[in-house]
């Protein structure tokens, strides 16, 4: 005969109370700030290698955002060392300022735009880094 099933199906969907749930625009302030975070680690880092008023400012400004999306809190800030190869802290940054560019794009924080955007800039391969030189375009009249 039949019995009755007693228990929760293993198939059916939980209800929307049953696990917390964070909106993009927290999913992207929690991703911008990780981007920015490690970008201030690596600052750090340069500052101990070079030291440079220029990334003393960068590093505050970087360590402001971080607590603004973390809701005041400050990060954890890296002991700068005062050894490090300079062009690869210069590609990893550079390449952070980049993702931190494209999350502050993408949830329309402009402070955050504009910083990234700069750091980019400052962490920006000199021409004699960038390796080989592109293929030139073939002309038309070929």
């Amino acid at each position: 005969m039949y019995e009755a099933i007693r228990t929760k199906s293993v198939h059916s969907t939980p209800a929307a109370s049953d696990f917390p749930h964070r909106s993009r625009e927290e999913e992207l302030d929690i991703q911008l700030a990780g981007h920015l975070a490690a970008l201030l680690a690596v600052t750090d880092e340069l500052r101990g290698t070079a030291p440079d008023p220029g990334l003393d400012a960068a590093a505050e400004r970087l360590a402001g955002q971080v607590a603004r999306l973390r809701g005041g809190r400050p990060p954890v800030r890296a002991v700068p060392a005062a050894s490090g190869d300079l062009v690869r802290l210069h590609r990893r940054a550079h390449t952070l300022a980049g993702r931190a560019l494209v999350v502050a794009a993408s949830r329309a924080d402009t402070g955050a735009a504009i910083l990234a955007a700069e750091r980019m800039d400052a962490h920006a391969p000199e021409p004699s880094e960038q390796g080989p030189a592109a293929p030139r375009q073939l002309s038309a009249a070929r």
